[in-house]
């Protein structure tokens, strides 16, 4: 009986620890496509969106969009079955500092 316990611990605790490092993986995926954003980001459109796709597996789906004053991005990173969305939001002053963006946008 003892040992039965001690056999569906340790199994529990592996089940954790691989649900654990899917979930970091997939969030490692979603915070490339916010990298992949802020690298892209376009001169005359209001948005765009992109897939990222690697190993002929789908990776993160982007969405990037210009705000007043600023842009959001949404990412989504996938691993297996897990997926994270992370949306960020950055000031043009901020991108401007970051080396993003050159100037303000014709249209701020």
């Amino acid at each position: 009986m003892k040992f039965l316990v001690l056999l569906l611990i340790s199994s529990a605790a592996f089940c954790q620890s691989s649900f654990n490092n899917d979930l970091d993986t997939a969030y490692q995926n979603a915070t490339k496509g916010i990298y992949w954003a802020y690298s892209n980001i376009p001169d005359s459109k209001n948005s765009v969106s992109n897939d990222l796709i690697s190993n002929d597996q789908l990776i993160a789906e982007v969405r990037l969009s210009k705000e007043i004053k600023g842009i959001k991005v949404q990412s989504k990173g996938y691993f297996n079955t897990q997926t994270v969305e992370i949306t960020a939001y950055k000031s043009y002053e901020t991108l401007i500092k970051e080396g993003y963006i050159k100037n303000y946008p014709d249209d701020w």
